[in-house]
């Protein structure tokens, strides 16, 4: 008895301190709540719905019932039209569609003559999940249009079967060109998506941690009392660790070029700059952890509640346009998004930042109001 007495005692005291750790009961909660919706309604395997554009310079009944029958897939979403092939490789080098469709001025032509693959299906091959995804628009095949035969043997045999079949036998459209990473090496794709995946993780988590461990040991008291603004010792705490992201950035492309052969096709100075913009939203962000937590567990419990989002709805491991419209106004929120998109169009496709710069400016955006929010989170709680 007097054992189960113990016993007891010490399940009370445990129960007390949760229920007064309000960030760990919340914790408790919402991790399940999270994985439970992203796993279960924002990712989604099966792709569908994304970024496309056509290049129509036929401009004939045949070619825009083949538009049609690509549309019906549901597998791209047309949300342009561009006036010739080159400027539709432009927008795809500029991250602004997916896929891409060539219809030649001679294509009703080449269909009554039943050559094969008489359109063509551009791709960007930087995402192998995309390319496997499109691979099955090539596949497509067009009713009620009968292939001319190309010797005497295939005319024989085409004869045969037009009377025993009364439909006209199909030819398939697409010729599939797979831009950016034609042999679909996955490693290609995914070691460009890892430098802000690494990066997300320890930016966040060595801010958080740097300022709970003052705080633990009754340093952080010790700097209010002096001088040194709010401000000058947030903008103090992340000077040092840029320099430690910049170094990761470094480390991280040295041994995906030398372990993976990933190409390096853009400028480094404009990836670096990507970078630190990049580096910088995240430090905030684990300075606003630092202000809600009070150990250094809760610290890594916030990151990770801020990790987990991130990787799972920023691009990285499934195309961002297959996600429900939901989940992706959540990832446009995320810094992670955005530098993928930057990371994988300099590397990758050999964009420039003037490019693809519309996706600096949600970095900028968040660095400013969550910067804002540390300021006064810290203010009020060490007031």
């Amino acid at each position: 008895m007097n054992s189960l007495r113990r016993l007891f005692a010490i399940m009370q005291k445990e129960f007390r301190q949760l229920k007064r750790d309000r960030v760990s009961f919340a914790m408790i909660v919402m991790i399940p709540l999270i994985q439970l919706t992203i796993f279960g309604y924002a990712i989604n395997t099966d792709v569908r719905h994304l970024r496309a554009a056509v290049s129509d310079e036929s401009r004939t009944d045949l070619s825009r019932e083949l538009i049609a029958m690509v549309a019906q897939t549901q597998v791209v979403d047309f949300v342009g039209t561009a006036s010739g092939p080159r400027e539709l490789e432009q927008w795809i080098k500029e991250g602004r569609v997916s896929v891409g469709i060539v219809i030649p001025f001679d294509y009703a032509r080449r269909v009554e003559r039943g050559e094969d693959q008489p359109a063509q299906l551009l791709v960007d091959g930087s995402d192998p999940i995309v390319g496997q995804a499109v691979m099955q628009l090539a596949q497509l095949r067009l009713p009620g249009v009968k292939a001319t035969a190309t010797s005497r043997n295939a005319a024989v045999e085409e004869r045969a079967t037009a009377m025993t079949s009364p439909v006209s036998r199909p030819i398939i459209p697409f010729e599939v060109r797979l831009d950016y990473n034609p042999e679909r090496i996955s490693a290609v794709s995914i070691v460009p998506g890892l430098l802000g995946v690494i990066l997300t993780m320890t930016m966040v988590l060595f801010t958080a941690v740097a300022i709970v461990r003052e705080r633990e040991r009754g340093t952080l008291e010790m700097l209010i009392t002096t001088p040194v603004r709010t401000a000058e010792l947030m903008i103090g705490k992340i000077v040092p660790c840029i320099g430690v992201g910049l170094v990761q950035i470094s480390i991280i492309l040295c041994l995906g070029v030398a372990l993976f052969h990933v190409p390096i096709r853009g400028s480094l100075v404009d990836l670096y700059i990507a970078g630190l913009a990049f580096i910088v939203a995240n430090l905030t962000m684990g300075l606003l952890n630092s202000t809600f937590a009070q150990n250094q567990f809760q610290a890594m419990q916030l990151t990770f509640f801020f990790f987990l989002p991130s990787i799972l709805l920023s691009g990285f491991m499934f195309p961002f346009d297959g996600m429900p419209v939901p989940a992706q106004w959540i990832g446009e929120l995320l810094p992670l998004t955005h530098f993928n998109r930057m990371s994988r169009g300099i590397l990758l496709r050999g964009a420039t930042l003037s490019e693809i710069g519309r996706d600096l400016w949600p970095l900028a955006a968040f660095f400013c109001v969550v910067m804002t929010a540390v300021l006064l989170r810290f203010r009020k709680r060490l007031d």
